[in-house]
């Protein structure tokens, strides 16, 4: 052995957590390795970006397509990880797709999978999700024998399993916090109302602000400001809302409470001192933001496993029953969150 395959070895047998003699045998395909040590030795094998030799290469079961929005919102890349990363265990080869404005279509993407012989598609937060789309799409889709799963979002006239985070539970924990530290005129950011999870987020902040707080459904509704998911919006919408004298803005994606952080302060605003930002997704590295985000956790990787079960019970022939999966977010708080003090200041 040279020392370079000395030093590869060793490397992979520290990764792992396992002897050299483990790692060898693995790659040499000998028997006397535990199913769980051969997982761990390949996952070493591929974290530190060493090539698998041509025998631990699984032969691919098929193909499956995965198609997200533009991954610029870090929760869809989140998705992707978790889904590809299931796939990729049991068998299948995960393809992922992605939308972005002036590309690619989800109908095309769409097309371009089933040319290639997908066995399955997952659709994360697609046309499914908007209620004035013509869902004509999928029914047409399943009339050509292929297989699909829904993320985060739904419709009663497609045949097909669901996977959903509680949009209306999601706001009654951040109303309920926002209440118990003292806010009563808090907002809601969210995205245009025809997306199905908008919808349900404002059912259920409209619902928890006339059961918390002394407010009408009209009052409530008064407080609720459509935008656009980005940065950006968040921090129109957070402008409106400071401008309407709320003390606390929740907002429909981790992206948009960025942006109302950053409108607070071009107010001349504290968050939380003087007003307090709740996100939504949970996304990577938004612990490290400033202050850090209190937020809505999508349990991301239970909904990313169930959304590839319940496909590859479809494809088994034995389906999971055609309905929404609904799965309940956590309210993770941070530092952007704190007690009510007195309306900010509408500059």
């Amino acid at each position: 052995m040279d020392r370079t395959s000395a030093t590869r070895l060793a490397d992979i047998a520290a990764q792992a957590g396992v002897s050299e003699a483990t790692v060898s045998r693995v790659l040499n395909g000998k028997a006397g390795v535990s199913a769980p040590t051969r997982e761990a030795v390949l996952a070493a094998l591929d974290l530190l970006g060493y090539e698998r030799p041509p025998r631990l290469r699984a032969r691919s079961a098929g193909l499956i397509g995965l198609i997200t929005p533009e991954l610029s919102n870090p929760v869809f890349p989140a998705f992707a990880q978790v889904i590809e990363r299931v796939l990729t265990r049991v068998g299948y080869t995960p393809v992922l797709c992605t939308q972005s404005p002036g590309g690619s279509t989800e109908d095309e993407l769409t097309d371009a999978l089933v040319d290639r012989g997908v066995t399955g598609i997952i659709f994360v937060s697609g046309l499914h999700a908007d209620s004035t789309a013509d869902m004509d799409r999928y029914v047409k889709l399943a009339g050509r024998g292929v297989p699909f799963v829904m993320v985060n979002g739904h419709t009663e006239k497609v045949s097909a399993p669901f996977v959903s985070t509680d949009d209306r539970a999601a706001m009654r924990l951040a109303v309920t916090h926002l209440v118990e530290l003292g806010h009563e005129r808090i907002g809601l950011a969210v995205g245009p109302r025809r997306f199905v999870p908008v919808l349900r987020k404002i059912e259920g902040f409209v619902q928890s602000m006339r059961t918390l707080l002394p407010m009408s459904a009209e009052e409530a509704e008064h407080l609720v400001q459509h935008s656009l998911f980005t940065v950006e919006g968040g921090q129109a919408a957070a402008h409106a809302l400071i401008d309407k004298g709320c003390t606390a803005v929740i907002c429909a994606s981790d992206l948009m409470a960025l942006g109302a952080v950053r409108a607070a302060r071009q107010r001349g605003l504290e968050v939380p001192r003087d007003v307090s930002v709740v996100g939504f997704d949970d996304s990577p590295l938004i612990v490290f933001t400033d202050p850090p985000l209190t937020t809505l956790r999508q349990p991301v990787e239970a909904m990313g496993q169930a959304a590839v079960n319940a496909l590859l019970e479809e494809v088994g022939g034995t389906p999971a029953p055609h309905a929404e999966f609904v799965f309940l977010p956590e309210l993770v708080v941070r530092g952007s969150t704190g007690a009510a003090t007195d309306p900010p200041l509408r500059n």
